[in-house]
Parts: C-alpha cells; structure tokens; sequence
C-alpha cells in the first residue's frame, strides 16, 4: 500500500498519515459561508483538498473514505445581505450553495460525501454548549454564552501562541461581559428581526466556532482523522474548535492530522478588490474585463502547479502556459482511459505531502517519454479531464477563422483515420508525424475521441501542407 506523508500543522513535521480506521478514513473541511459568490482563493482549499480526497480513496478504497465539508448558512453577513437586499435568507443560501457547486465543480472537484449546514445541527449545537457550562469550560452572561479559554490549558497549541500573545496581535471584541479578553461566543441573543432559536439561555443564534465541532463530532465521531482549511483559519477559528471539542468530549482526539494551504496572490499582489485584481471563480469561467474565459482545467492546473503550504500566485503567464500544456496532453492521452497502475514516480510525489508540483514534473517526464497511458492515469488521479480539453479551448476562444476556406477536412479524415488504426495496434508514430507536419504548417490540432478539428493560425502556409497530399 502507498505511504502517505502529511505536514501535521499540529506537531509542525510532516508524518506518516495511519488512519484510525483504514476502512473508515474520515476528513473534514472548513466550507464557505454562503452569502457571495466564491472568489479564486476561496477555491485553492477545495481544490487542495479534492487532491487529498482523490489519493485517499486510489489509496484505501472509494466506499473507505468519508469526506465531510460544511456550509455555513447562519451568519451576520447573511443577515447584512438579506437586510440590504428584502430578500428571504433561505433564498440567498439557496442560490449561493448552488452558485458553488457549479463553480467548484467546474474546477474538476468531486462533491464531498456530506455538506452539512449549520442550520441544520442548531439541536447538537445547543445540547454541546449546555455540556460546556455544565463541566465548567463556559459561561453565561447577558444573554450570551461564552467559552472560558483559561479552563483550556492547551490553547494556542496549534497556532504556537500564548494568551498574551494571542491578545497583544488578535483583534478581539472588547465586551464588558467577558471574563477574559480572549473568550468567545458560543451562542449570542437574536432580536426579532434577526434568525434565531430558542435555547436555554434565551433566542439566539450560535457563534460561528461552534458549528464545526458540534456537526464534525455528529458525522464522524470524538476522533477523526484530518483537519483542513486555509492557514487564515488556524488561528481563532481551528484554536477555538480544539478548545471547545477537546473540552466537550475528552475521551476522543478531535482531528489527529491538521493540513492548511497558504493563500492566494494575483500578480504577486494580495488579492483584493481596492488593487483591482479581485475576481470570482465565475469571473474567469465567463470571461470578465474584456478577458477571454479560462478553462476549469486551467484553474486547477494553475492552483496545482503550487505546493500547498507554499503562497500561489496566479499570473496571465501561468495561464497560458497551462492552456498549452494542458492543450498538448490532451492530444496524447486520446483514447486513452487513465485506468492502468499509476506511475510509481508520480504516485510518490502525490503521497509525500501533496506534492502536486513534483507530481506535475513527472508528468511532463510522461509526456516526453511518450508514456501517454501513465499521463492519462496521473491526470485522472489530480482530476484533470483531457479528454475534451482541445474542444472546449476552441469554444472558448471563438477561432474566427474558417477551416473550410482552406479545405482542411481531407487532412482531419486523414488524420482520424490514423489516429482509429493507432487504436488499436497502439502505435501512434503516424499520427505524431502527421501532427508535425501540421504544426509545421501553421496548422493547430484539436482532437477528441470521435473526431479531429484544424485550426489555421496567423503563420499558416498552405505550401508546406504539400507533402501530406
């Protein structure tokens, strides 16, 4: 069986990943709150962890893995945006949840086995916070209830903070209620106008730490077996999570392994809206500012090409290297179903923390050695879809030049016809000749399984095609 290696952020090493349960490996992930569209960095931890999902089910079975990503739907930004827009909150979740599936399933990513919303486990919620108060880890004061992190003697163990650190660089609210500048909300009051339950301390809604722990320990128990989110979650979010887990049920571990990516540049610059340079995922799917769309394959390979615990920039110049090398595999792994053993050196990378880069380089090596069966799998493995790549790239971009008005079909037949042989006797040394020739001539191929499209560039000659007549 293949090793897993992971950075566990909670003994900073990277270890060998042994699951609890070897049919039962379980992980949960930090989702969205659902009120906007997602942006690009919103999507580095789905994709990240969609890779991890991917090499845990190749390793221990599809039916071994569980794989649990919440949506939080209970949210002052919600309720801001229900406020600003007369719109129902319901609704707004509803179409935001929907608006993120489509988007992240356009990057290549599998749903998750369950997506829970925290609306749905308010009773859980409600039924840990009363067991909180009654082992002396929180407290109720005027109509909230707050965690007491000095009852925790181990908090800032993940982030490797202290309390007075914790303090002196977090920005905390400051409330009269509060015993200690760093404890937190478990359950605030609502008024009418805002979403609540009742619970015994009042109608309220809970705090946004809570929901985590309350619907991670009802879906996969006291102990499971990792814990992942963007870095800029680690601290409070991740920390008060432990706290309120470690405290409530004592006799599990919580989350054994903890993974975080690094967060997401455009140009070298933080993302961010005053710079210019924010955008969604749809902004790129669609097109936006007079950009042509970027493929999901794109995306993904982009975010890919970056180790995860290391900073992602994404660049126009990362783009169109990747529509370029994403274009050229697509052509040689044609026909090919990515069904066979995976290639050792490319599997090792993909198994030593993520290494998604290394595994990239590895498939370049494919590539060149003209192992296009391996190709295939290795891309299959990091959810990058091939088989139509050429043909999308071609909607996409609106290739505004006809292929009749230089009468290409009889080099498409041609070519189809090649490629059908090469098939089935698994040599396709014609077809790649023929591939040369083409490019040689200005001409860009595009294939699918069922057929072959030409493109004529700017630099087409029609006088070099002579020799394929």
């Amino acid at each position: 069986m293949t090793t897993i290696r992971l950075h566990n952020t909670k003994t900073r090493r990277k270890e060998e990943f042994i699951p609890l349960d070897p049919k039962n490996v379980r992980m949960y992930v930090c989702g969205p709150t659902v009120y906007d569209r997602a942006h690009l960095g919103n999507a580095r931890p789905v994709v990240v962890f969609d890779v991890l999902y991917r090499l845990l089910r190749h390793v221990y079975g599809a039916d071994h893995v569980t794989y649990v990503r919440n949506f939080t739907d209970v949210d002052d930004k919600i309720n801001a945006r229900a406020a600003a827009t007369g719109r129902d909150i319901r609704a707004i979740t509803d179409e935001t949840i929907g608006w993120y599936h489509a988007d992240m399933e356009a990057l290549g990513t599998l749903r998750p086995d369950l997506e829970p919303r925290a609306t749905e486990f308010i009773a859980p919620m409600v039924a840990m916070i009363a067991d909180l108060i009654a082992k002396g880890h929180a407290y109720e004061a005027e109509g909230h209830v707050l965690f007491a992190v000095e009852s925790y003697a181990d908090y800032g163990a993940l982030s490797g903070r202290s309390i007075d650190d914790m303090i002196a660089g977090a920005r905390v609210e400051v409330a009269p209620y509060k015993r200690n500048p760093m404890d937190f909300v478990l359950w605030k009051p609502s008024d009418d106008q805002t979403p609540g339950w009742e619970s015994p301390w009042g109608r309220g809604r809970p705090g946004w730490h809570i929901e985590c722990s309350a619907m991670s320990y009802e879906l996969l128990g006291a102990s499971f077996d990792i814990h992942g989110g963007g870095n800029d979650l680690q601290f409070p979010h991740h920390e008060n999570e432990i706290a309120q887990s470690a405290c409530a049920h004592p006799e599990g571990d919580f989350a054994r392994y903890w993974l975080h990516n690094e967060m997401l540049q455009v140009e070298g610059k933080k993302m961010s809206k005053s710079l210019g340079n924010f955008f969604t995922v749809r902004d790129l799917l669609d097109g936006h500012d007079g950009q042509p769309p970027v493929p999901g394959e794109v995306i993904r390979f982009v975010m890919l090409g970056t180790h995860y615990r290391k900073p992602m920039d994404w660049t126009e110049k990362k783009r169109v290297e990747a529509e370029r090398t994403l274009s050229k595999w697509s052509s040689q792994v044609m026909d090919r179903d990515g069904e066979e053993r995976p290639n050792a050196k490319f599997l090792a990378a993909l198994a030593d923390d993520l290494n998604t880069a290394g595994a990239i380089a590895v498939m370049r090596e494919m590539s060149k050695s003209g192992d296009y069966d391996g190709l295939a799998h290795a891309a299959k493995l990091l959810g990058l879809d091939l088989g139509n790549f050429d043909l999308v790239l071609a909607g996409m971009h609106n290739a505004d030049v006809s292929l009749r008005q230089y009468d290409l079909s009889k080099f498409e037949d041609q070519l189809l016809e090649l490629r059908n042989a090469a098939v089935h006797s698994k040599d396709f040394s014609k077809v790649d000749t023929m591939k040369r020739a083409l490019a040689d001539a200005g001409v860009e191929v595009r294939m699918s399984k069922s057929r072959v499209e030409l493109i004529t560039l700017k630099d087409f000659d029609p006088t070099k095609l002579e020799g394929l007549r």
